[in-house]
């Protein structure tokens, strides 16, 4: 069987069981694929990206109702094929068992680590990146010398009829099953006794997710969200803070777990930044809502969301400014971002993660105010901070938790490829970017290995006559 696609018409869920049942015996009987054959697996999945990247653009567009080629390309396809080079020039040194120090109380003996495939690992994938978030967590775990099944999401099904072609192509089942299916399918895969379990989504999911695995007792790393700050500092050039602002805020329409969730800005320069926002975004967007490079609302469901908080601000008064006189299509759900001024902090907007085109922009009239605002809230998957103030760059980046954090730029900083990334709290948890990715997709397991000489016998029982005179002498050295 090629790779798996189950669905309610095709793989029932208790068909999971069997995929999984599949890999891990794979897994058992080869259970350290060598590294040749895990570099010809990465090239064939570059190849196969590389062919199929128009493809996969046109797909996105049409589950998205449109959606810019270049937003795909940039947040797709292209962090794929560069995860891809990067790890292929540094496998081969992650794979290598690294020597530790036995020290005096074990010598003579060799300790080394082995990094060795966990075995199974599962991949829940979201929709807004459905490319990059399926084949990224992938590209990692192949390298790591496991087999992983991926769900994915079912508000793309154009992308992932070309997924499941594309890996079909590639893989057996056995190494790479791709899964299709609703609530209950992804419920279902997540109480798979995998080895390791990734979840990209929502804070609130990640909760069901984590339950879930808990009963397996499976390691989770959880890629979640949250309102993550962009803060202008007073010393800020507002035409160039707008300019690194806006970008994260644009591409995918906003739908990013990194994107700006709001804007901290001093009070007298708050029309200064939605004017120069305005401004930056009919350059960018001449046609506003109608522009070929702006991405629609995923769909329906999720536009009339983003409908709904926006409507529950304007009832409570909150000024709001669209960034272009053409800002709304309901047919084809699409909407410019709206920047609302100082939304009361009990607006439901203010207390979800966005994930759209609606930006607050809250003003502050002192840092320690605005520093306050973001460490009294739960700790965001980014942190952006806009100021050329090295003292001020210093004491945010010591001193405020979060998953990430860019300097006079947002989202950039995921695309660090020897980087780690991850959330903290309510956020997420774990890694899967860089080597720290290898790592978590690896068991590094310690190796003792000793000869013919057992230094052991001298602290074995029984401790009388010239043991005891040893033990004690031992003791006092290694006790200080």
């Amino acid at each position: 069987m090629t790779a798996a696609t189950a669905s309610k018409e095709s793989q029932p869920i208790f068909t999971l069981q069997h995929i999984f049942n599949h890999q891990r015996n794979a897994s058992l009987a080869q259970p350290m694929p060598d590294y040749a054959s895990r570099v010809t697996t990465l090239k064939q999945l570059k190849t196969a990206l590389l062919k199929n990247k128009e493809a996969l653009c046109e797909a996105l567009a049409q589950d998205y109702g449109h959606r810019s080629h270049q937003d795909t390309l940039i947040s797709d396809i292209l962090p794929c094929v560069m995860q891809i080079n990067y790890t292929l020039k540094r496998l081969k040194k992650w794979m290598r068992p690294s020597r530790r120090h036995a020290g005096l109380l074990l010598m003579p003996a060799k300790v080394e680590v082995v990094y060795q495939p966990l075995g199974v690992v599962g991949i829940v994938v979201p929709w807004n990146f459905p490319v990059m978030l399926s084949l990224g967590p992938l590209i990692t775990a192949l390298a790591a010398g496991n087999r992983a099944m991926l769900k994915l999401s079912e508000f793309t099904p154009i992308t992932n009829k070309l997924l499941c072609s594309l890996l079909a192509s590639l893989f057996e089942d056995s190494q790479v099953a791709v899964i299709e299916g609703e609530a209950d399918v992804a419920a279902a895969f997540t109480r798979l006794p995998f080895d390791h379990l990734l979840f990209t989504g929502s804070t609130a999911v990640g909760h069901h997710v984590m339950r879930a695995a808990a009963e397996n007792l499976t390691p989770v790393t959880l890629e979640l969200g949250g309102k993550s700050p962009t803060l202008i500092a007073p010393d800020a050039e507002i035409t160039q803070a707008v300019q690194r602002t806006i970008f994260g805020k644009c591409l995918n329409a906003g739908q990013i777990c990194v994107a700006p969730d709001y804007v901290l800005v001093p009070e007298d320069k708050a029309q200064d930044f939605i004017a120069e926002f305005k401004q930056q975004f009919t350059t960018m967007y001449p046609q506003g809502v109608h522009s070929p490079d702006f991405t629609s609302v995923v769909n329906q469901r999720q536009f009339e969301r983003l409908s709904q908080w926006l409507e529950e601000a304007r009832q409570h008064g909150v000024p709001i400014e669209p960034a272009h006189p053409e800002s709304m299509d309901d047919t084809a759900h699409r909407m410019v971002p709206h920047l609302l001024l100082n939304p009361d902090h009990n607006l439901t907007l203010m207390q979800q993660e966005i994930f759209g085109p609606l930006l607050p922009v809250i003003t502050y009239n002192s840092l320690d105010e605005a520093l306050s605002y973001i460490q009294q809230r739960p700790r965001p998957l980014a942190l952006y901070l806009m100021t050329d103030d090295a003292a001020l760059q210093a004491q945010v980046k010591n001193n405020i938790h979060a998953g990430g954090m860019a300097i006079n730029d947002t989202v950039f900083h995921v695309a660090a490829d020897d980087a780690p990334f991850g959330g903290i709290g309510p956020s997420g948890m774990g890694h899967y970017h860089g080597k720290e990715g290898f790592l978590t997709f690896s068991k590094a397991k310690t190796v003792l290995t000793r000869g013919k000489i057992n230094t052991a016998k001298l602290v074995t029982p029984p401790y009388t006559g010239w043991k005891t005179m040893l033990q004690k002498a031992m003791m006092a050295f290694f006790l200080r």
